[in-house]
């Protein structure tokens, strides 16, 4: 049996999606043209502290919070007329994550190159 890496989906996935800065991830932010989306673990934000102003919709969950026939679906969460810009620790899962809403059918996302690593040091304010 031969199953593709973790990096090689990722890979793939990079392929297939946009990805943003996050210098312009923040520019969104402040233009209030975006939901952002932390997709780590709960661990990680109660750890590492949180994006002031992001959503957090863990990665485990994300597909059933995003599917309104779900009974997991979590209206009003997210403003649906907005882009959906994705992040996670370093990019990985982020990038995993958005090739998974696209497929879903999500059309306005993108994903943090680097993630909360990059973001932290990008001006983003972050919060505990």
């Amino acid at each position: 049996m031969i199953i593709k890496s973790a990096s090689t989906l990722v890979a793939e996935a990079l392929k297939e999606i946009k990805t943003i800065s996050p210098e312009e991830a923040l520019e969104k932010l402040n233009n209030d043209t975006c939901n952002l989306i932390d997709i780590r673990d709960v661990r990680e934000l109660e750890r590492l502290g949180r994006i002031e102003k992001s959503s957090h919709i863990p990665r485990g969950m994300l597909e059933f919070w995003m599917d309104p026939d779900s009974q997991y679906f979590k209206d009003g969460k997210i403003d649906m007329n907005k882009e959906m810009v994705l992040f996670c620790a370093g990019g990985l899962r982020s990038a995993l994550a958005t090739k998974t809403l696209q497929s879903m059918g999500f059309k306005n996302i993108c994903h943090v190159e680097g993630g909360f690593g990059s973001m932290q040091v990008s001006g983003f304010k972050v919060v505990k």
